[in-house]
């Protein structure tokens, strides 16, 4: 190898036993690449809400506290003692971070298929990705079409693949429109995307007027602000005109759930042909994809027996629907990642940056809007 590239930074956090989360730089060795294997110079990797969970755990950040040098910060803050048992299996491990990225190839191993990628711009996932360079098989990367930068591919899995997931499941599910809860996020603008390109039925659920704004002036449809008064009767004259049976929701904890499930049964009974003292036989599913509020999921159980509430994920859904059809997934976003899919940030900066209190306080709150990307690259 180059000299370039032997050795990088790579952003670390570490849960001690201590009840201590520490995130640290540290020098790493780059693996020299296998014959399937190339060496990607990262250039850019998004701070997901996914990555969150790695990053800070259970920590409560504003007790975060930073010490070190400029060049190689140390950021510490307190896990409360009650969210210690949930951090049980990575105590005491420095973990390494970050979904998703982009960067150049600039060592290939001897294979035909890795020596074809060498100087090429490349999306990848798979973690470790808040580091200066990363070995990968050369199959698992997509090649980034021609005049498009790593700062334009860095998001081209998770988000994407996630909003693209919600709508093959509504197919596969049977259900013919959906809502989603905290729309206005970078993810809920791509499926409002998606939604108006494929002529998909889409109930938007915000939780300010400026977030319903936002989505309104993408062309959204249905945006109902649960915090505004009669939030539920709109609700329910939004699944009424869609018909929308199936809701992916971010906030996990709290009424909403139960409030989206009661209101499918009212507009489900609205248009019902027949009484039936056990509520509606239309099935409604919610399905919970995030812990914005990390409280638990309270029901009222006013929505019949006809009902779900589970879990879903990117991964285990994409392993699920097989390798053929999660790669006709990946082409769609490949082809549309200027527009369907395209990523706006708010803030680029370098590792250092990253771990500096005021840019942690940012992307840690999780606001609307605000989305940082890593240039792992950049100079601190």
């Amino acid at each position: 190898m180059s000299s370039e590239g032997k050795t990088g930074l790579q952003l670390r956090s570490l849960i001690k036993k201590s009840g201590e989360l520490e995130i640290v730089l540290i020098n790493v060795p780059t693996p020299e690449p296998a014959e399937d294997e190339i060496v990607v110079r990262v250039e850019a990797t998004p701070i997901n809400p996914s990555d969150l969970g790695l990053l800070t755990g259970a920590a409560d950040m504003t007790t975060a506290k930073s010490s070190g040098t400029k060049a190689s910060p140390v950021i510490s803050a307190k896990v409360p003692e009650g969210a210690m048992k949930a951090m049980a299996g990575r105590l005491d491990e420095s973990m390494p971070v970050g979904n998703e990225g982009a960067g150049v190839v600039i060592k290939a191993g001897s294979s035909d298929a890795a020596k074809a990628l060498m100087g090429k711009t490349v999306a990848m996932i798979g973690g470790a990705m808040y580091a200066q360079y990363r070995c990968l098989k050369a199959r698992d990367v997509l090649v980034l079409p021609e005049g498009t930068t790593a700062a334009e591919g860095a998001s081209c899995f998770v988000n994407p693949l996630t909003a693209l997931g919600m709508t093959e499941t509504m197919r596969r599910e049977g259900h013919k429109a959906l809502v989603h809860t905290a729309a206005a996020s970078n993810l809920g603008q791509m499926l409002n995307r998606i939604c108006l390109k494929d002529g998909i039925g889409l109930v938007n659920i915000v939780r300010s007027p400026q977030q319903a704004a936002i989505l309104r002036e993408m062309g959204a449809r249905h945006v109902i602000d649960s915090t505004a008064p009669g939030f539920m009767d709109a609700l329910t004259d939004a699944l009424v005109e869609t018909g929308a049976t199936l809701a992916f929701d971010a906030i996990g904890g709290g009424k909403l759930a139960g409030q989206i499930l009661t209101c499918m049964e009212i507009a489900a009974n609205r248009t019902a042909k027949v009484y039936s003292r056990y509520g509606s036989s239309v099935h409604k599913q919610v399905y919970i994809y995030g812990s914005l509020d990390p409280g638990p999921v309270e029901l009222n159980r006013a929505f019949g027996m006809a009902w779900g509430v589970g879990g879903w994920l990117l991964f285990p859904f994409l392993q699920k629907i097989g390798r053929s059809d999660a790669d006709r997934l990946r082409q769609r976003v490949v082809a549309e990642l200027k527009t369907t899919f395209a990523s706006h940030y708010t803030q680029v900066v370098s590792l250092q940056e990253a771990l500096q209190l005021p840019a942690i306080a940012a992307y840690t709150k999780r606001a609307t809007g605000e989305k940082y990307l890593i240039n792992p690259n950049k100079a601190g």
